[in-house]
């Protein structure tokens, strides 16, 4: 998949959502999509505590992979709420790249 179909995608996934919720008031799904990067971050660290068995109640609840799909529910929760910031102009894949080329330029790793 190409960088135009990945933005495609995500903005097509970021419209499902905003038609799902329609009815809301647009503040408030906004607020919501906001959120909703916060609550995924959550889940991050819940894999990761029951992949180490930090829990001695619960034990190794979790794996290596489940901690890696959530930071990747994560990225894909974040680049769609741009997508919806944003109208759904499919960019939000350039716009990644070109924020990583300016961070890595920052740390001195591109020119």
């Amino acid at each position: 998949m190409d960088s135009t179909d990945l933005s495609r995608g995500i903005a097509a996934l970021s419209t499902w959502i905003d038609e799902g919720n329609r009815d809301r008031n647009p503040e408030a799904a906004t607020w919501a999509r906001l959120a909703k990067i916060t609550e995924e971050a959550g889940e991050v660290v819940a894999a990761q505590i029951g992949a180490t068995g930090q829990n001695p109640r619960k034990g190794v609840t979790h794996s290596e992979e489940d901690v890696q799909e959530e930071l990747l529910d994560v990225a894909l929760t974040a680049l769609a709420a741009l997508e919806h910031l944003r109208g759904h102009d499919e960019r939000s894949i350039e716009l990644f790249a070109d924020k990583l080329g300016r961070t890595l330029q920052r740390a001195g790793l591109h020119e």
